[in-house]
């Protein structure tokens, strides 16, 4: 991997943080401000598993692995979530 491209990389993380914390402070309403910074998220998310995790050039089903992990995590964040609330 080159040097270049995880510079490049590490600057839109910087950026994508910058950003969040900029709407955080933009006086936006709860949901858009929390859907903005949801996006902002995912999307760092992604670039880090997939160039500082080495995802992007591993066989697809480690990839796969990886993600049903994720899906599995997210699942009982919110089942969890949704039991503690009680609604």
């Amino acid at each position: 991997m080159n040097t270049r491209l995880y510079t490049v990389i590490y600057g839109v993380l910087f950026v994508f943080a910058t950003l969040q914390v900029a709407v955080e402070f933009a006086g936006l309403d709860y949901w858009t401000a929390f859907g903005v910074i949801m996006a902002l998220s995912a999307v760092k998310a992604l670039l880090v598993a997939a160039y500082f995790q080495h995802l992007r050039y591993e066989p697809r089903a480690i990839t796969y692995v990886v993600t049903i992990g994720l899906v599995a995590a997210l699942a009982l964040t919110l089942a969890a979530a949704y039991s503690i609330t009680g609604t």
